[in-house]
């Protein structure tokens, strides 16, 4: 970071505060809280006004018992008032909140957890339970608060430490430079890494995103995954908490996702793929219409354009549903709508030409590298690959993030150094066309090395993905790197029986044969179900299936 913003001050608690003195008593937060005997969901609320004295009280206590600037607290609570209220105050006192995705399994969060060496928990009864019979994960934990009643542990309740006196309280002067959060990767693509995120960095990106999607502060947000409703306070929207498990998004009810819509008028939602398929599928069959929805905002994954026509048939005209690119390292990167996506890109994304996923955003520079899997140390123009051609996607901005938690061998991998400023590689494949668009290959690591040429997985995938009776695909590679044979696992539309298996291979096989993409497969498996990632549900564990494809043969 260039020397001059290192000794900025920038703390993310501070648009709250500028939100609750610009509009006090505008809802911040709104949690379904129950129903009565006739189904109907109550709820409740705090105001920014309220939501601003509640996590001063908060960080008052917090720093009257050591919770203070740079320590790291490791914040295991489900998305509530207490969540939005704890993350601030930890923002305002200066320490860090490490996040952890229950949803990534039991054994993965605890290595995560131990990773990152906190020195304090807070969390609801089931995460000290969990600490309580796998202490050896938690041995750098000093300090135990319990978010509701305590029961045979140690430490305090989070009444305890509130202080009920409220003050105004004087948030830690932080740098733009200094660590606001450690937020772990699932690893669905690899190990899950915790990710420093500054409070430079969020300030970036709740400016990003503000100016991509045209955010005013009268706007209501349905984010259906917590980490993103983070921003909702600090953008001064109105968060809506859903009612559904946030680590399944695959097997939402969407009566509540359309409930919650249509209840508190909310005109921005944040959905994966997965979760857009489904609420999507409802509401085609029942012919419902989300007038109030000015936009919908999908990423975790690329999201195919039958889906994306799909929940489309239930807005009004001018809402679009748009469909970011980013990583937890990087985020956003790029974005663009439905209007243009099933208007344009949709019939190339068919042909495989990959995923579009729209220009850059501005603030951040995109460049696409010769591709390899070794470090690069020091950035030269050199590595530039033509428009055109495929190659890794790096990016440089302000809300890139700036390295890995205590893992320099992966700081070094990702990261290219360009002067005082550096490139991190996104790990993905694509190319950039001549309107400046990005098109998404596919992963590095999930690319199939033949002997004659390299295979890149959303191109091939494409052509499979046309069949009706193709839910999914998959390519995969077996045998050594350079001499791969390239597969093709197939997951069919949801209901199909399966029947004609054999004459539905044929048929694969002769679309694969028609396009020079896919030309050199020659092996086509079904898969039951694919193995997919646990946050969005819809990233495809190819590693998986690589093993069961070289298993089946």
């Amino acid at each position: 970071m260039p020397e001059k913003l290192s000794h900025t001050i920038v703390n993310v608690a501070a648009r709250l505060r500028t939100m609750a003195r610009l509009q006090p008593y505008k809802r911040a937060v709104v949690c379904p809280c129950g129903r009565d005997s006739q189904g109907r969901v109550a709820y409740t609320h705090l105001t920014f006004r309220q939501l601003d004295i509640e996590s001063d009280c908060l960080a008052q206590g917090l720093d009257d018992m050591g919770i203070s600037r740079g320590v790291r607290t490791i914040l295991m609570v489900k998305p509530s008032l207490d969540f939005f209220a704890l993350v601030f105050a930890l923002f305002k006192v200066g320490a860090v909140p490490v996040v952890v995705d229950p949803g990534m399994g039991v054994s993965r969060m605890l290595n995560c957890l131990k990773e990152s060496q906190a020195q304090a928990l807070i969390g609801i009864p089931p995460a000290h339970v969990l600490r309580t019979l796998a202490p050896g994960y938690f041995k750098s934990v000093k300090t135990f608060i319990t978010v509701g009643s305590r029961w045979f542990w140690g430490g305090l309740t989070l009444g305890q430490v509130r202080n009920r006196l409220w003050q105004p309280y004087r948030m830690a002067d932080t740098r733009a430079d200094e660590i606001a959060a450690i937020l772990f990767t699932t690893g669905s693509t690899g190990p899950a890494k915790g990710v420093f995120y500054t409070h430079g960095v969020f300030d970036a990106q709740v400016r990003s995103i503000r100016t991509q999607f045209g955010i005013t502060p009268d706007e209501i947000d349905l984010p259906t995954f917590p980490l993103f409703a983070l921003f909702d306070p600090a953008l001064g929207m109105t968060a809506i908490i859903p009612d559904m498990d946030p680590t399944k998004p695959a097997h939402v009810n969407p009566e509540r996702i359309i409930e919650a819509i249509v209840n508190q008028g909310v005109t921005t939602m944040f959905a994966s793929p997965a979760l857009l398929d489904r609420v999507g599928r409802y509401g085609k069959e029942k012919g419902i219409k989300l007038p109030t929805l000015k936009r919908v905002i999908s990423a975790g994954a690329p999201a195919a354009p039958a889906n994306i026509e799909q929940f489309s048939a239930m807005l009004t005209e001018g809402a679009q549903v748009h469909t970011g690119y980013g990583a937890t390292e990087a985020m956003p990167v790029s974005a663009f709508g439905s209007d243009e996506i099933l208007g344009e890109t949709r019939k190339l994304s068919e042909q495989g030409y990959g995923m579009c996923v729209g220009k850059p955003i501005a603030g951040i520079d995109v460049r696409i590298i010769r591709i390899s899997d070794g470090l690069i140390a020091q950035w030269t123009d050199d590595l530039v690959l033509p428009n055109g051609e495929i190659g890794e996607i790096s990016v440089r901005g302000d809300q890139v993030t700036r390295g890995y938690y205590e893992r320099p061998r992966d700081d070094a991998l990702a990261k290219i150094i360009d002067g005082d400023a550096f490139w991190h590689r996104m790990g993905d494949l694509g190319w950039i066309d001549k309107k400046g668009r990005i098109w998404f290959c596919g992963r590095k690591s999930h690319r199939v090395s033949c002997s004659k040429k390299t295979m890149f997985t959303i191109p091939c995938e494409a052509i499979f993905n046309n069949h009706p009776r193709v839910f999914r695909s998959a390519l995969v590679g077996v045998g050594p790197q350079g001499r791969q044979r390239p597969v093709a696992c197939i997951e069919l539309v949801p209901g199909d029986s399966g029947k004609g298996k054999k004459g539905l291979k044929k048929e694969l096989l002769a679309l694969a044969k028609a396009n020079p993409l896919s030309e050199d497969i020659e092996t086509i498996l079904f898969h039951r179900g694919f193995p997919v990632d646990i946050r969005h549900n819809s990233k495809i564990f190819r590693e998986q299936l690589a093993v069961w494809a070289e298993k089946k043969g």
